[in-house]
């Protein structure tokens, strides 16, 4: 039951969440790697901000935030999406949910059809999808590319859920937007991972092929 803003981050940080709660000792790992992350993101901003005075502003600073926090949304959302290979979980409620609530026949037919009988298999796939948006926005890691696959992602909940008497339909349609400007203005640029990897391009300094194509989708 939700309390206050406060007090719900804070039980959260505990893993005293009922999401949290419901995954046993494995809460632990999950909030290692939710630590993780964030203490990866602080470390990758201060060098940011150490090394390039460009990044030494108030703008760069609010998007990191605002980064930041929507990545953080994205991991507490893959929580409820656990264990995995089983239908016992809160994504396999929301996908039933999706055949009777979806605002078109065909994208109906597609989830009863396709998704749901292959629930087990689609079920990871979701959640490493969730678990990739939330590392790339709290890293500010390919933002640009995860940025547009979450528009598309979030548009598949938008149709799904839009008659749903509990959703209101506009939310989807602010974090679609909010993804896709997190990807337009390349926001993984503002004291994120593809800052570093963008000075570093410039710079002219050697790298692999793949770092080469990080630079690209940064």
């Amino acid at each position: 039951m939700r309390t206050n803003p406060f007090d719900d981050t804070w039980q959260f940080l505990l893993s005293n969440q009922p999401d949290q709660l419901a995954l046993g000792p494995w809460r632990w790992l999950m909030a290692a790697l939710f630590f993780a992350l964030l203490v990866c993101s602080v470390s990758i901003a201060t060098v940011n901000w150490r090394q390039d005075p460009a990044q030494r502003t108030l703008t760069h600073a609010v998007t990191w935030l605002a980064r930041l926090l929507i990545g953080c949304m994205w991991f507490q959302g893959t929580l409820w999406k656990l264990p995995l290979f089983t239908t016992e979980n809160g994504l396999h409620y929301w996908t039933e949910q999706m055949v009777k609530n979806s605002a078109f026949d065909w994208h109906r037919d597609l989830v009863a059809n396709v998704l749901l009988p292959a629930f087990v298999a689609v079920d990871p796939l979701v959640y490493l999808a969730e678990l990739s948006f939330a590392a790339s926005l709290m890293l500010g890691a390919g933002v640009r590319v995860f940025g547009l696959v979450a528009m598309a992602f979030v548009a598949n909940l938008w149709i799904g859920l839009y008659r749903h008497p509990g959703e209101w339909p506009w939310n989807y349609v602010f974090l679609a937007l909010l993804m896709g400007g997190f990807s337009l203005h390349a926001a993984g640029r503002s004291l994120g991972l593809d800052a570093v990897l963008v000075r570093r391009a410039r710079a002219g300094r050697p790298r692999s092929g793949l770092a080469r194509l990080a630079a690209v989708a940064s």
